[in-house]
Formats: structure tokens, C-alpha cells, sequence
């Protein structure tokens, strides 16, 4: 099935939770006796949510919601999340912010029910009274925790800098730890949401740019490792992955020389490197003299950042990272 594919419908037994039960209520009435939605934790940080669903799940009844199904626009990509727990409190986004509390409503209600659920919102939906801005709709699944053994694996995977992904099943209302596909969506089976580690950025250089890179991505929540000169060629070769950024920002040619040749033998998806067109040209000759390839060298973005020149170390860096996380996207969206 294709992304942004509706989710099949869901039909399975009910299963017991600890969550007060329905008894004879109409659906009404347990709204009414259901607690008032309330935003727990700020943030879209995936590890973050799967965590925030560990801590939950070991006080009670917790609901995992996917955003499966997109109609024209949306504010987030498929596979984002909200977490929601028994108590109400919620984490997470699956749109921004305009249908949040609802779907923390009707995972409150699938929680007393026992049995996973599939919502639509915006366009196509009957909740006529939620209106998403972007004048889209999407479908959101919302399924009821049972245990916690395949988001646990995920945040091994994740701590252990590979990716992972998760396949939710309607038709047996069970997540599982599934091989990583290219993107989040639909397969035969299931909904594939994919978890890719933190973004690593190796700064090389000191100069005033290398330090305000280093404060604005740490803003940004990267992996942050400032290199030392001197250990700059064992740091890259031992820590230096497919989701690794390197940004060499010397203004000596020979200081920096090393360093890019040992990070053109890594698989980072991005290695940008400061300085003017006509310091690249030189630079590329000296590459070209050390035997690297062509296909290796055009590899260097250079002059390094999405726009330029910058005549200051805040532009600088607002630039190189707005061109890592754009390249990061271009990579694993």
C-alpha cells in the first residue's frame, strides 16, 4: 500500500486494560467522565515520545497515535506521533497542534475500550467542527499499548546510533520491530514508522565560527563533538557515521588538509568545508595532488552553508546549518 494510503479498517477482540471501564456508557457519557487532555512533555523528538511511553506505560494504560493517511496538506510527515496516558497527559505532535487534544480524547476512549482505532480529521472527516489550517486532512491510528518490547528495541537501536522502524498491524492491533524501510507508510503488513539517530555534527577548527556553530546546533539538539586538533583523524574515523555532518572550518589551509581527507573516507551524508571560490579552487588542487577522486572531492560543499557570503560568525553558522539540516532531509526524508 502507498504512503499517505488510508489505514485498513480495524477488527479485532477487545482486550482488557487497566483503564476504568465503559460498563453501559454511551460514548458521550465516558467523554464526559474521561480526564481533561493536557500536554505533558513539549516536543517532537521521537526517542523523546518513546521514551515518554516507557515512563507512562509502567503507571498504567498508554496509547501510541501515528499519523498514517495524508490528504493534501499537512504539518507533519506520516509516522509522526502523540503519546498519550491514561491520566490525560500527552506528548507529541500529529499535526500542529490543532487536533492534538482530540486525539488524545479518542485515545483516552480507545484505552477504555480495550481496542485500537482509526480517526480522520480535516478533510473527509465527520468531526466537521476541526478544521485544519493547511485546508488538508489526515488519518491518524491509534493503537493501545500491550507491552513495551518493540519501542524498547527501537531506543536500543537508537542509543546504538542505527536506525530502526516499527509496523503496526490493524488487523491484529500489535506493533513490532520491522526491518528499516527508505521512508514511513504503508507496506502489505502494515504501518512502517522509521526512527533514524540523532543528528551528529563533527565541528572542525577553532575560530569564532567553529564555537557559534557549536552553540546554535546545540540549540537545535544535535550530537555536538567540537574536534581537537590534535585527536580531530581518530575521532572522525572512530565516530563518524552515515548520520554524521562534518564542518571544517580552519582558515589554514594546512590545518584543515588532513582533516578533510579523512573525512572524505567516511560515510557522513554531509562535509562542508569555510572559506572564499577561490580558496576552494586551491583546495581542490591540493586534494587532486593527494590522489582523491573527483566524485570524492565534489563531495565537499564549499563555500560551506546554504547562503553567502557571511561576514559574521552568527550568519555563518545559522547557514551551515540550515544546509546540514536541509541535506539531512534531502538524505532520509
Amino acid at each position: 500500500m502507498a504512503a499517505g494510503a488510508e489505514a485498513p479498517a480495524i477488527d479485532a477482540p477487545d482486550r482488557a486494560t487497566d483503564f476504568p471501564a465503559r460498563h453501559e456508557l454511551n460514548e458521550t457519557d465516558t467523554v464526559n467522565r474521561l480526564p481533561t487532555p493536557v500536554r505533558a512533555l513539549e516536543t517532537d523528538d521521537p526517542a523523546e515520545l518513546l521514551r515518554f511511553a516507557l515512563a507512562s506505560f509502567g503507571r498504567g494504560p498508554v496509547a501510541i497515535a501515528t499519523l498514517t493517511g495524508i490528504r493534501g496538506g499537512a504539518a507533519r510527515a506520516l509516522g509522526a506521533h502523540v503519546v498519550i496516558a491514561a491520566d490525560g497527559g500527552h506528548a507529541g505532535f500529529v499535526s500542529g497542534g490543532c487536533v492534538e487534544a482530540a486525539v488524545a480524547t479518542e485515545a483516552m476512549l480507545a484505552m477504555a475500550e480495550g481496542r485500537d482505532r482509526t480517526v480522520a480529521y480535516g478533510e473527509g472527516s465527520p468531526f466537521f467542527d476541526i478544521v485544519l489550517p493547511c485546508g488538508g486532512g489526515i488519518t491518524v491510528a491509534i493503537h493501545v499499548l500491550r507491552d513495551v518490547e518493540a519501542i524498547d528495541c527501537v531506543l536500543r537501536c537508537l542509543e546504538a546510533r542505527r536506525p530502526a522502524a516499527l509496523r503496526y498491524s490493524p488487523q491484529t492491533q500489535a506493533l513490532t520491530c520491522a526491518p528499516v524501510p527508505e521512508r514511513a507508510g504503508w507496506d502489505g503488513t502494515g504501518f512502517l514508522s522509521v526512527y533514524r539517530p540523532v543528528t551528529r555534527l563533527m565541528i572542525s577548527g577553532r575560530s569564532i565560527e567553529a564555537q557559534a556553530l557549536a552553540r546554535l546546533a546545540a540549540c537545535a539538539g544535535y550530537d555536538i563533538l567540537v574536534l581537537d586538533p590534535a585527536r580531530a583523524i581518530h575521532a572522525i574515523e572512530g565516530m563518524a557515521d552515515a548520520h554524521t555532518a562534518i564542518a571544517v572550518l580552519h582558515h589554514d589551509p594546512d590545518a584543515e588538509l588532513p582533516v578533510l581527507l579523512k573525512a572524505l573516507q567516511s560515510p557522513g551524508f554531509y562535509i562542508g568545508a569555510m572559506g572564499s571560490m577561490k580558496a576552494h579552487r586551491a583546495r581542490v588542487e591540493r586534494l587532486r595532488d593527494q590522489g582523491i577522486a573527483e566524485a570524492d572531492i565534489a563531495r565537499i560543499k564549499a563555500p560551506i552553508g546554504m547562503f553567502g557570503p557571511t561576514r559574521d560568525a552568527s550568519s555563518l553558522a545559522i547557514s551551515v546549518l540550515a544546509d546540514v539540516a536541509a541535506a539531512r532531509l534531502t538524505r532520509f526524508a
